[in-house]
């Protein structure tokens, strides 16, 4: 028997060292629903900023092209605005390669609130560059500098905001939280486009060619000081305080992976990571970013007729993401991404033959039915990814297959869509390259574990009230001690 200084001496067990049965209320994660909501809202906001340039960017591709680039093929200028919208993806893993460890070492909250002012500032500085009329090749060549800037943030962005989402919510309802991510995403775009469209309407042609396209990168400023300020405010997440605690107990004898050593370990969770972003983002930029030029150049729909379409479609998109990020916490992330990878390979040529009538209304339809789509990936994914990998190298390793997947896949959609269409002269392309997306995503799904309503990888269970934390430790024990009767009767 322990003497009362032996007791007091014997080192204290943590939740990660400790059998389900052995489990306290004291190491349950109980999580704050004022500070959750901040979390939410400061995450959401940066994703909603940079889809805000993203926005702006794609529905002034024509304007831009005009802009920056020299006058002659109209095919060529789109080509060049969208080679410069592309090259902003390709540094996107150098940021996840900068940032993602960065998090990983000093926390997601100091991290996030650096992309934000890069963010900010990379959008505002594309406002102030003279024309291709005015200073000549050093105007594409600036555009493309802070594409860059904007690109390297990002890199940083998405990964950090879907950690610190994910960290900070319960597991029961950390589907439908991370779908404010992705809310953020369409209301940010919408903001865009919107803007871009209102300007559009009120000017002439030729005052939105000389200044008035200046207008939504200028507004960037703001809007980045704002969330800023709103993510300073913050707390890190509780998954990485009581790693930060785990680090200290075992006196940081457990080196840092190196980057090799990381992706070798982590080798299949990284390929599951890449296909399923792949599925995710090809679906996303085909429908945000090229489909307003598609409309208009190869369609010859009206500029305004086209952006109205897309902006309807992204507002119908809102609430639907929220409506899926509900119910994949009820039936599973794996149920919700299968129906939506296995619906793309079915109906995206149906809806590209519908888009291609140029009929307002089979157009519209054919949007919305690749939206409502879109939405089983937006409403699913910022919950599925982070769950991939463990709280030690979570952002770094997210921010890595993230921006890769998003680099090579994602942002050149809208650039390689444009080739083969002007190649082949297929009109149907846009569907096969959906086609595909959705072919790697089923292999993806069929890979994943099911994460729904279980803690993320090396951090305790996390619930909204004290009852719910006495509760779950009822259940653990009770189901260890099944789990100890049942191999004692199998042992005899």
């Amino acid at each position: 028997m322990s003497t009362a200084s032996e007791s007091s001496t014997k080192p204290k067990k943590h939740f990660w060292q400790k059998k389900s049965k052995e489990l306290t209320v004291e190491d349950i994660t109980i999580v704050d629903g004022d500070m959750l909501k901040r979390a939410v809202g400061a995450a959401a906001l940066g994703n909603a900023m940079e889809w805000f340039d993203f926005g702006v960017y794609s529905y002034l591709a024509v304007t831009i092209g005009k802009v920056f680039f020299p006058g002659g093929n109209a095919a060529a200028q789109l080509l060049a605005t969208f080679g410069a919208f592309a090259a902003a993806f390709l540094v996107r893993p150098v940021g996840g390669l900068v940032f993602g460890p960065l998090g990983d070492k000093i926390g997601r909250q100091k991290v996030l609130a650096i992309t934000m002012i890069m963010m900010a500032v990379g959008t505002f500085c594309i406002g102030l560059i003279p024309s291709y009329s005015s200073i000549g090749i050093l105007a594409p060549i600036l555009l493309l500098v802070a594409r860059l800037v904007q690109g390297f943030s990002t890199g940083g962005e998405y990964g950090g905001a879907a950690t610190f989402i994910a960290e900070y919510s319960t597991d029961n309802r950390r589907g439908f939280m991370g779908s404010f991510l992705e809310f953020g995403t369409l209301g940010g775009y919408l903001l865009g486009a919107g803007l871009v469209t209102v300007l559009t309407a009120a000017m002439p042609e030729a005052t939105l060619l000389d200044w008035g396209w200046r207008i939504p990168f200028f507004i960037a400023a703001p809007l980045g000081l704002f969330g800023l300020y709103v993510r300073l405010k913050l707390e890190e997440t509780p998954a990485f305080q009581k790693h930060m605690e785990k680090q200290e107990a075992l006196e940081h004898s457990k080196p840092r992976l190196t980057l090799l050593q990381m992706l070798s370990k982590y080798r299949a969770q990284m390929l599951k990571c890449i296909g399923l972003v792949l599925l995710f983002n090809v679906s996303n930029y085909m429908l945000t970013s090229y489909m307003p030029s598609y409309l208009t150049g190869i369609l010859g729909l009206s500029e305004m007729s086209s952006l109205m379409l897309i902006l309807v479609v992204m507002f119908v998109m809102m609430p639907l993401t929220l409506f899926w990020g509900h119910w994949n916490d009820r039936l599973g992330r794996r149920p919700v991404i299968w129906g939506g990878a296995v619906s793309l390979i079915v109906l995206s040529v149906p809806c590209l033959m519908l888009i291609g009538t140029g009929n307002m209304l089979w157009v519209f339809v054919g949007l919305i039915i690749l939206g409502v789509i879109h939405t089983c990936f937006s409403g699913s994914m910022p919950a599925t990814l982070p769950a991939l990998f463990a709280t030690d190298i979570r952002y770094s390793a997210l921010a890595i297959g993230f921006n890769l997947s998003v680099s090579l896949f994602g942002g050149t959609t809208p650039l390689v869509t444009t080739w083969l269409v002007e190649k082949t002269g297929n009109l149907l392309m846009p569907a096969y390259y959906l086609m595909g997306a959705g072919v790697i995503g089923v292999i993806t799904v069929f890979t994943m574990r099911e994460t729904a309503r279980k803690p993320l990888s090396g951090s305790a269970p996390a619930v909204a009230t004290e009852a719910e934390a006495r509760s779950l430790v009822k259940k653990l024990r009770l189901r260890q001690q099944k789990k100890e009767a049942a191999a004692l009767a199998a042992s005899k």
